[in-house]
């Protein structure tokens, strides 16, 4: 990969957050600094995908022009860093650019947006983003043989160029996951342009870094969806499901302190800051990583990978085994006679709790249907707690919970019956 490398810059020109702020324990000194060494050999990439996926109709020529921009910006305040603007955050700073840039707001219709200061300009930037890309021009394929000339008389050119066009057709994507994008197209490029067969060494290595891709945007699309329209409670509860199930051993303390770094995490992401996602990213899994023994058993070979393979490969790694001493069901949410009260103190805490506790003890259901049970459980409570003998309700919420799995069970297999049924008439038609 292509990188512009300048130490000391990060410093100052992307400043963190209080909740990022330098590091005071010996052992969180290396991987803070990993974390500050990748963002400066990736800052060129870092600063296309902000702009292409801030004005996905900006051309790549207005592109390489505010790189250089940022490269000035750079060499002033390496000259003077107590000049005022050198204490911006990367995302000010880019957008502060895009704004002051001749032209560029007029012509790409963003005039609007630079008009605004501070948190209603960021938001201006992220509801200007658009998920249909079909107004782009088709992304540009080139011969293999043509490719790999392109790539081999200047390689640094073509790799921002496919970091430009995948970052504007892409727009919701997290920079993490586009430089994985471009560290695999990199590894392929290299490859294949030293294979006889070019153009089925390219398809090959091409599929899996497509998928990845779409299944990323997927993903990260319907969680920054679900923050922007129902707020942090909702991705909060998403991300409680996500993890107990996935870590069924967390215990309850351990994950609402995770979750404090995840929830910054994807606030920071969705936002489209290109450069504290990646300091987001890199503090989840630093967590993730110094209590393994509590979280799981199956992430050792991948806290020890470098960035950003590490955390691709905690956010893939298999299941880790369910405690064999932990039981079916916590009778603390429907045994006890004190819920009502709990409820009516703190129900949101109640209900992330009985969400961790039901997706670690149920880690086959699908994120959707454990958020389906918690409604259920929420929605029971809201009946049995307005009850005279409100215990006596809610004891037999288990049975409520198994409904409504075995709905959407005999659902899933009535889909499933009828797609096998069409794709035989379909058969029979040829």
């Amino acid at each position: 990969m292509k990188h512009v490398k300048f130490i000391g810059f990060i410093f100052f020109l992307f400043s963190l957050t209080e909740s990022l702020a330098l590091p005071t324990k010996p052992q969180d000194v290396d991987p803070f600094y990993a974390t500050q060494k990748f963002i400066e050999e990736n800052t060129v990439y870092l600063t296309i995908i902000a702009v292409a996926q801030y004005v996905q109709e900006v051309s790549f020529d207005e592109v390489e022009t505010l790189v250089k921009v940022m490269m000035d910006y750079r060499d002033g305040c390496l000259a003077n860093w107590t000049l005022p603007e050198c204490s911006k955050r990367a995302n000010e700073a880019i957008q502060d650019m895009i704004c002051s840039s001749e032209g560029l707001p007029q012509r790409h219709n963003i005039s609007h947006c630079c008009s605004k200061v501070d948190f209603a300009r960021r938001l201006c930037f992220f509801y200007n983003k658009k998920a249909k890309t079909g107004f782009l021009p088709p992304f540009p394929t080139l011969d293999p043989e043509e490719k790999c000339q392109a790539y081999k008389n200047n390689n640094g050119s073509f790799l921002n160029l496919y970091m430009y066009e995948v970052a504007r057709r892409n727009p919701f994507v997290f920079s993490p996951v586009l430089l994985t994008v471009a560290a695999r197209f990199e590894e392929a490029a290299t490859t294949c342009c030293e294979q006889q067969e070019k153009a089925t060494c390219f398809q090959d290595k091409a599929a899996p870094i497509t998928q990845y891709l779409k299944a990323s945007s997927s993903y990260q699309g319907t969680v920054c969806g679900a923050l922007i329209k129902f707020g942090p409670k909702v991705l909060n509860s998403i991300n409680t499901a996500v993890f107990s199930k996935k870590f069924p051993k967390i215990g309850f303390k351990d994950l609402t302190s995770l979750l404090e770094d995840v929830s910054t995490m994807y606030e920071l992401c969705c936002e489209g800051d290109v450069v504290q996602c990646i300091q987001g990213q890199s503090q989840v899994m630093n967590h993730i990583c110094s209590k393994q023994d509590f979280i799981s058993s199956k992430i050792k070979e991948c806290c020890e990978k470098k960035m950003p393979e590490r955390g691709d490969c905690i956010i893939n790694t298999n299941k880790e085994d369910k405690p064999e001493d932990l039981s079916p069901r916590e009778p603390k949410f429907t045994d006890s006679q004190n819920v009502c009260q709990e409820r009516d103190s703190n129900q949101d805490g109640l209900l992330i709790e009985f969400t961790h506790e039901y997706s670690r003890r149920h880690n086959y259901l699908s994120t959707p249907e454990l958020l389906r049970v918690t409604k259920v459980y929420k929605d029971l409570l809201e009946d049995c707690c307005s009850r005279e003998n409100a215990a006596g309700c809610y004891r037999h919420a288990e049975d409520k919970f198994n409904e409504t799995t075995e709905k959407s069970l005999a659902m899933v297999q009535q889909e499933c019956k009828l797609f096998q049924e069409l794709e035989k008439d379909a058969l029979k038609l040829q």
